[in-house]
């Protein structure tokens, strides 16, 4: 009959459809990104994924806006590429956004992809894998933009907690793009070749006159060190991608599941006498806490998570026994280890992000308390800090305390003891922990008597010494119950490790129903 077709002509229809889906922007374009040592979006998923997992979804979705010429400019695929596959042999849900098709702009179809891979990993419980380099918005398409990007928004906030989401950027990431990969659980972004920011340099120009360069407004420098969006960063993508596959490797398939473990010969009843020469005995000296940690942990592996942020506090995961667990330390190398508003959130981030997907908490505590200040007053501290109590009370995990040597005042509930929920609280023997040091202390209790003795000096030295030996020591807080054990520096790994164990069958507590509680945001 007329017009009919046969198995080849059809086949062959489809292949070139295929071909052209593939191609993207074009090849030029696609070698013009490869040229400058980057890859596209299909390279990102071929290094990413496990060889020959990869199914896409949607190849030839286009979109149907015919406004401003866009009837001329449709591209199957749309810009953007989506799927699933395995990464390690773990099923994931991925997407890798296109910016050889209209820049990789999100309008309806485009964001109708997206929505599709996300809605699957939290219906299939696997985790979700965000390759992102768009300007944000496709303006041509005028409100049914709208749709494409809110209904990102939408997904991953229904996503959270749920699954874990990982965003890598690589390219501009601007606007809705920006506030997309926010809402993932952590945010990878390239060095050098990618921007995050709300609005651009011209925008900004435009509006305050300010002239800033895309590196100063959203370079991974500043995201990584001053605003504390980006949790890590790489040299380049290929990096990147693989400390996508990394962070999954400690983190489980969804909140059902635990985490994966790593075997290793690692003795789980390995002393640490070294920890002695790494952490000074006087209170006034620093150390890096990171060293202890890498002591502490299996075979010294530790997978630092905000390594440029508030470097006062340390979060990350490492394996004891070969569990995951996550670790929040004060480190004294900076500003004394001393908690502030920047180290509040990044604590109460991490301590959720953990709690969400059944990953133990352990701290490490040397902190002299909340850093003193106008601009921490009035920067909100109070609430910021606030945050951390939240976090720890909210978590049900194992939640293990060591002391190793100070903590004061509003940090001690803030770096864990059993009144804030924490399961274990060990000390070291030269640990301080009291509401006040000695000195102010005796300042306040003493005053009349200071006032009025003839050698001021003499009797303040002494009340500070009484003092500090009554109520300063690990022991005055065993008696109390404080601590559950003065423990052997040495000792430190395998008493966490006991802990953890013990409290591996720890029940989610009963708790009165309540739709959420109000965090202190």
């Amino acid at each position: 009959m007329a017009g009919e077709k046969s198995w080849e002509q059809a086949l062959s229809a489809l292949q070139a459809i295929e071909t052209e889906a593939i191609n993207g922007g074009g090849a030029d374009r696609l070698q013009k990104i490869r040229d400058n040592g980057r890859l596209t979006a299909r390279d990102r998923l071929d290094y990413l994924l496990d060889p020959g997992t990869f199914v896409e979804l949607n190849m030839l979705a286009e979109h149907q806006c015919s406004d401003f010429g866009m009837d001329k400019k449709k591209f199957p695929g749309d810009g953007v590429v989506t799927g699933y596959g395995d990464i390690n042999g773990r099923k994931v849900f991925i997407y890798s956004e296109d910016e050889t098709v209209l820049g990789g702009s999100c309008g309806k179809t485009h964001g109708g992809k997206i929505h599709n891979v996300m809605r699957l990993a939290r219906e299939m419980l696997a985790p979700m894998i965000c390759l992102n380099t768009s300007p944000g918005a496709r303006i041509q398409e005028g409100m049914d933009n709208v749709f494409g990007v809110t209904g990102m928004f939408y997904q991953a906030s229904l996503n959270s907690g749920v699954v874990p989401q990982i965003s890598g950027i690589f390219g501009t990431c601007s606007g809705g793009a920006a506030y997309s990969s926010a809402l993932c659980d952590f945010i990878i972004q390239v060095e050098k070749t990618s921007y995050m920011f709300l609005t651009g340099p011209g925008v900004i120009k435009e509006v305050t006159g300010e002239e800033v360069t895309f590196e100063q407004l959203g370079g991974a420098k500043v995201h990584s060190t001053v605003s504390g969006v980006v949790h890590l960063t790489a040299k380049n993508e290929k990096e990147s991608l693989d400390q996508i596959k990394k962070l999954l490797g400690y983190l489980p398939q969804n909140n059902r599941e635990q985490p994966p473990r790593k075997e290793s010969n690692d003795p789980i009843d390995r002393v640490v006498p070294e920890l002695l020469d790494i952490v000074p005995i006087s209170m006034s000296k620093t150390y890096d806490m990171k060293k202890v940690i890498e002591r502490l942990a299996d075979d010294g592996e530790f997978f630092e998570i905000h390594k440029g942020f508030a470097k006062n506090l340390v979060v990350g995961y490492v394996h004891f026994g070969g569990q995951v667990t996550g670790i929040v330390a004060n480190n004294p190398k900076h500003i004394g280890g001393c908690l502030d508003i920047d180290s509040a959130d990044k604590a109460a981030r991490f301590i959720r992000t953990c709690d969400a997907f059944n990953i133990p908490l352990v701290t490490l505590v040397d902190v002299p308390g909340f850093r003193p200040g106008l601009h921490q007053e009035h920067a909100g501290i109070i609430r910021h800090g606030a945050k951390m109590l939240y976090a720890w009370t909210e978590a049900t995990v194992p939640k293990i305390s060591v002391i190793l040597r100070k903590m004061y005042g509003g940090s001690i509930p803030a770096m864990g003891v059993h009144e804030i929920g924490f399961d274990q609280v060990f000390a070291w023997p030269v640990a301080e922990m009291q509401m006040l040091g000695a000195e102010p202390a005796v300042k306040i209790l003493y005053r009349r008597e200071l006032d009025a003795a003839a050698d001021k000096d003499a009797l303040f030295a002494q009340k500070v010494q009484e003092y500090h030996d009554t109520y300063l020591t690990p022991y005055h807080s065993s008696s109390r119950s404080v601590i559950d054990a003065v423990i052997q520096p040495q000792d430190t790994r395998r008493r966490i490790i006991s802990a953890l164990r013990m409290l591996a069958s720890k029940q989610v507590p009963n708790r009165v129903f309540r739709k959420h509680g109000n965090m202190p945001l």
